[in-house]
């Protein structure tokens, strides 16, 4: 979920910027397949200034815990009020921000909403300060003043220097594990902070309850329950020290609520175990000049004895360089699917930052005996599989799951049956919408849950049972109490006077209905494929051809009046307007291309798209965000733009695309702080550069092609996990020859402009030939799906 437009300010590259502070680790890698360190490349910083909201703490692949800095942790609402500033903090770390309030446990990536932000520690000297304070006024509490100079970002490594404490906090990563490693000054009054109350949604107060128990001198447990986005979340931690401390005590901030028996202990020492809505803990400690006190966090969705076990399984030791330089090499193994060259050094860090992005999430959600929590709150165990959590369906359904179905097969299986996992403890009987740990927060439109299993069915990257994935998407998209669902199986579409956001869940559920008829298709299902097919066609009732756009249209079959096809707002349209809308239909484009008048007037209209200068009236904000990831009335920024400039292909102008994807990709992905334009969206942004990087992009998952576009790239070798390789070699590559000139295809000439998922998977070489100039008799045909 994105803002509607984006903005994106020039700043100096990252390398430029952190030359000094930025040292990258040279790695003695083992792993399989493992040839290059390209850790180097990947920069989590980029995307962490204004709305990219990226996190640049420690985390590995998929990985439970994201240990990472949080600048601040303001309330989302006071009083019933939604507070806007919030925004900025989705992912608890803003490059703009003076101060770092402490390191927290748990972070969405790239999402347009807050959650998380568990278990923030904090170390101090001094006064204690059980209040984080504020950024205008930071000797208020415990938070501290920080210099990027003295920051270092890198994957499954932070550091940086707390100017007021003068502590260098180091944070590195196992998979349900955070290492922190604190470099104290020498000091009598050393503390470490452990705040149960900071989190990234807060409406007044998001915590239900927390529980601490001091199991000895070295050794904390407990749990914290929260209602925030996610409406019953339990996340259990178990957390030890390298060193004893020499005193502990307790702040129980709960507004006079506890006067009796637990208020006596409120900030008194050395009491062992304590409850409350919101509890503040704190460790002292007498240091040594650059003495190092570490910590091992663990968090379980089950139990404190599952986060006991995990740190047990994952960091049986005390050796932070070795956590570090493990979790670098997962990384490194990761990036070593896709060997990349490019023209510029620049290139090469968009592209494994890219990746790095694209691999954060889904996240794993299970102890490692595999147990999880389920959504019934009851306790399962996986059976051989990894059970994930945070689907942002409505974004990643476009083109992360189908780049897992290339780099990521096996995961993208697991995460379908944790999907399915999802529907079986369901009382809707529903795939996922919006899900993490253990809820589902219902965000956004659609059921994209289906063409996340149908593309995987279709591309025959399906371990699980298959048959009843189809039962399940069947019955989502039958469930007349979803969101508009019952008017758009009564009527072919959800009329705008019963229902928001009508016309995008109109054109969304079309687009999904075609996903299950094409998986009905392949597994013989008839009854179903007719059934769907025919739903798939709704698109066209919310067609208004007197107009030449998608409109709302009303429960009593008249149109909407007091339209305006470029408003965003109250239009019958979600993060989009009609002039964007009218272009999802990707599911059939040709036939989309005719309903709007052929292809010379929708050719006109797509080419508008890109040139038009919006008046300020349809934006939000004239100076700062409303702005931002927008080329003309393109909005690259939110998703249901994506496919858009692929779609020339079917005007047999792909000269077009070729000119337009380059043009994207140099203006909405810089090698900066704020090289994103637009949330990342748990990797939905990435995974678009790398396709498009790579020359080809899947338009309409649940089709077996990917559709030819511009590469960015000089060479891509595709180390597949089925063993194969799938080459990627560019000729005549450079920024102004944009231009594909020829396509050889394992040696022969390509004269279609699509290539297929088992064209990739069975290995061999794509060769892309460029020029400045388009060639217009490149593609003898269209021979593209109709």
């Amino acid at each position: 979920m994105s803002l509607f437009f984006l903005k994106t300010d020039s700043k100096p590259t990252l390398r430029k910027l952190l030359s000094a502070a930025v040292i990258f680790t040279s790695l003695n890698v083992s792993a399989q397949n493992t040839n290059e360190n390209f850790v180097q490349y990947a920069h989590p910083l980029i995307g962490t200034a204004k709305m990219g909201h990226t996190y640049p703490g420690a985390t590995v692949p998929f990985g439970m815990v994201q240990l990472s800095p949080d600048t601040d942790t303001l309330p989302y609402g006071v009083n019933g009020k939604y507070n806007p500033d919030v925004y900025k903090f989705c992912a608890g770390y803003q490059y703009d921000s003076k101060t770092i309030v402490g390191f927290s446990h748990t972070h969405f990536s790239g999402t347009g909403h807050s959650d998380l932000g568990d278990f923030l520690i904090m170390p101090t000297t001094g006064k204690l300060q059980l209040n984080p304070g504020t950024e205008d006024k930071p000797d208020s509490g415990y938070r501290s003043a920080f210099s990027h100079k003295n920051e270092v970002a890198e994957p499954s490594y932070y550091k940086v220097k707390l100017d007021d404490h003068n502590i260098t906090a180091e944070l590195t990563a196992s998979n349900r594990v955070g290492m922190h490693q604190y470099t104290f000054p020498k000091a009598d009054d050393a503390h470490v902070i452990l705040d149960l109350m900071a989190g990234l949604y807060q409406y007044d107060n998001k915590n239900v309850w927390t529980f601490v128990r001091v199991e000895n001198d070295t050794l904390i447990t407990g749990f914290r329950q929260t209602n925030g986005w996610a409406r019953t979340r339990t996340v259990y931690f178990a957390m030890t020290f390298s060193k004893p401390f020499k005193n502990y005590g307790t702040k129980i901030d709960d507004n006079n609520v506890y006067k009796g028996f637990w208020k006596k202990f409120d900030q008194e020492h050395n009491f062992p175990e304590v409850a409350g809505r919101n509890l503040k803990m704190y460790f002292d400690f007498q240091t040594a000049e650059n003495e190092k006190i570490k910590i091992k966090f663990a968090i379980s969705p089950v139990s404190t004895q599952g986060a006991l076990a995990n740190m047990k399984a994952e960091i049986p030791h005390w050796d932070f360089d070795r956590v570090k330089q493990e979790g670098q090499a997962l990384w490194n193994k990761e990036f070593n699917k896709v060997a990349v060259k490019t023209i510029s050094e620049d290139d090469k860090v968009n592209f494994y930052t890219a990746m790095y992005h694209s691999f954060l999430g889904p996240t794993t959600y299970m102890d490692v005996d595999g147990s999880y929590k389920g959504l019934d709150m009851n306790i399962y165990k996986t059976q051989g599989s990894t059970n994930f959590t945070s689907f942002s369906l409505w974004d990643t359904y476009r083109t992360l799951h189908p780049l897992f179905n290339v780099l990521q097969p096996a995961r993208n299986v697991d995460m379908i049956k944790s999907m399915m996992a999802h529907y079986d403890q369901s009382v809707h009987k529903m795939l996922p919408v919006w899900s993490h740990y253990a809820n589902e927060n219902w965000c956004m439109i659609g059921y994209h849950s289906v063409p996340v299993i149908a593309d995987a069915v279709i591309k025959g990257n399906a371990n699980f049972d298959v048959n009843k994935a189809l039962d399940a998407c069947v019955t989502t998209a039958r469930n007349k109490y979803y969101d508009g669902l019952n008017y758009y199986m009564e009527k072919g579409y959800v009329p705008d006077d019963k229902n928001t956001s009508s016309v995008s869940k109109t054109l969304e559920y079309a687009y999904d209905d075609w996903c299950i008829a094409q998986m009905a298709k392949k597994l013989g299902r008839n009854d179903i494929y007719e059934e769907f097919t025919k739903r798939s066609g709704n698109y066209k009732n919310v067609y208004d051809a007197s107009i030449g756009f998608m409109r709302p249209k009303l429960d009593d079959g008249s149109w909407r009046k007091n339209f305006d096809p470029l408003d965003t707002h109250g239009q019958g349209f979600i993060e989009g307007n009609s002039w964007n809308y009218s272009l999802y239909v990707p599911q059939a484009p040709a036939e989309m291309i005719e309903l709007m008048g052929g292809k010379k007037r929708f050719t006109a209209h797509l080419d508008s798209l890109f040139s038009m200068n919006l008046p300020d009236k349809y934006f939000e904000n004239t100076e700062d965000i409303s702005r931002e990831g927008i080329i003309g009335n393109y909005v690259h920024g939110n998703e249901p733009s994506h496919h858009v400039a692929y779609l020339y292909n079917w005007l047999d102008q792909p000269w077009k695309t070729e000119d337009k994807i380059r043009m994207i990709l140099k203006a909405m992905y810089k090698s900066t702080v704020d090289g994103l334009g637009g949330n990342d969206d748990f990797g939905q942004m990435s995974a678009w550069y790398i396709f498009s990087s790579l020359g080809f992009y899947p338009v309409a998952p649940a089709s077996d092609q990917y559709i030819i576009g511009s590469p960015a790239i000089q060479n891509a070798k595709i180390n597949l996990e089925n063993g194969k390789t799938f080459e990627v070699d560019v000729k005549d590559q450079s920024d102004k020859n944009v231009y594909v000139q020829k396509i050889e295809l394992n040696g022969k000439v390509l004269t279609r402009n699509y290539i297929t998922h088992s064209e990739i998977m069975d290995g061999g070489q794509i060769r892309f030939y460029m020029g400045a100039k388009p060639n217009k008799k490149r593609v003898s045909a269209q021979a593209i799906r109709k």
